[in-house]
């Protein structure tokens, strides 16, 4: 595994905050120093790296470091885990975008075939399309999730930008894409155009509104989840210290959500995008809270997807007009499942994706002869 793109973390840093009180993260994780090189990665489960490219970027490109947020973060105590994490640094802007993405996309594929799950600290949110590549050669249909004012659909016509990735996603070959939901879209920030196409391409989106209402509306699609990312221009600006949009998630509530995307047993990359060192102490220390509720969640897996987890789950059939609904609950959390018929002349990769992620209010609306939007929308795409 070649690891000679990534730079170490800033010794002055590392040299400012060296007197700090040993319980702190700063001395529980390893971390790439000039002085001691990369850390070793056996056993590791967690792995920090920053990505200086934003270039890309509609609203301009801006020197970019995350010194403030590695600051914010290794002061921070670490709860009762009982996992190995390592920072592996950054990876520098590469001559061009395209190498930049290279970089990225390789060292994601790289972890996560070896089990250990990337946390992404990015500018510009296009840097997701790296991190989504990163599974072309992982034989799986993925699901993405972001949580963002905007669903960054674009024209996929035109280049790639922040705000265009997810055209890119869709169009361009291979087609690893099963399902994308965007949580906390505010309407005034997306076109028409983009709303039915949502629609019509049967992907899922939760406007800002609905989420903060239910907090827990969002936890089936995250725990159906492979990769997810955060724009931090989902956060309204008097969280962040800075931005321009009154309106977004306050810091308890993209917490919580980051706590429901690292509890999910299928999450294997996440991502932080949009920072820019320009917003402030209060911004700063979000960021760092939200990738400590990132990885309390991981440590409290509780690893359902195996199939011995699967063996005791207790099923249910409920009989809807020409269907049989089949619902799976899980005896140790409580939490739900919904069967998808698998059709058999379609790709194989998609064999994993028959049971989704569903919740005990979708059970009794089914019994209620109630059929599940979000059942219906993953079946239709799997007879695409």
């Amino acid at each position: 595994m070649d690891l000679e793109f990534l730079s170490p973390v800033n010794p002055e840093l590392l040299e400012e905050i060296s007197g700090g009180n040993s319980q702190t993260l700063r001395n529980n994780l390893e971390i790439h120093t000039e002085s001691a090189g990369l850390p070793e990665l056996e056993n590791v489960q967690i792995a920090l790296v920053g990505v200086k490219e934003n270039r890309l970027s509609e609203e301009g490109e801006s020197l970019l470091h995350f010194d403030k947020i590695r600051r914010a973060f290794y002061n921070l105590y670490p709860g009762n885990w009982h996992l190995n994490i390592v920072d592996l640094g950054d990876i520098e802007k590469g001559e061009s975008v395209e190498d930049t993405y290279y970089a990225l996309q390789n060292l994601v594929s790289d972890l996560v075939k070896k089990d250990i799950l990337p946390v992404i600290l990015g500018g510009g949110q296009d840097l997701i399309y790296a991190q989504y590549r990163a599974y072309d050669n992982l034989d799986q249909m993925v699901n993405l999730v972001n949580i963002d004012h905007r669903f960054d659909l674009g024209d996929a016509e035109q280049t790639i930008s922040n705000h265009s990735y997810v055209g890119k996603i869709v169009v361009n070959q291979p087609y690893n894409l099963f399902n994308y939901s965007n949580l906390g879209y505010q309407t005034y920030f997306n076109s028409q155009d983009e709303i039915e196409l949502m629609d019509r391409l049967f992907f899922d989106a939760y406007r800002l509104g609905e989420v903060v209402n239910d907090i827990s509306l969002v936890e089936p699609v995250m725990r159906d989840a492979d990769l997810v990312g955060i724009d931090l221009g989902a956060l309204n600006s008097a969280v962040l210290g800075s931005g321009i949009s009154p309106n977004g998630f306050e810091g308890r509530e993209i917490c919580a959500l980051s706590r429901y995307a690292g509890i999910s047993d299928k999450v294997s990359s996440f991502g932080l995008y949009e920072y820019t060192p320009e917003m402030g102490k209060r911004g700063d220390m979000l960021v760092a809270q939200i990738l400590w509720y990132f990885i309390e969640g991981v440590n409290y897996r509780t690893n359902e997807n195996t199939i011995s987890a699967r063996k005791e789950f207790i099923k249910y059939q409920v009989p809807i007009d020409d269907d049989v609904l089949v619902f799976y609950k899980s005896p140790v959390s409580g939490r739900w499942w919904i069967e998808i018929p698998f059709l058999a002349n379609v790709n194989t990769k998609l064999k994993r994706h028959t049971l989704l992620p569903c919740s005990e209010e979708d059970y009794k609306e089914a019994c209620n002869q109630v059929i599940p939007e979000r059942w219906y929308k993953a079946k239709r795409k799997n007879e695409v």
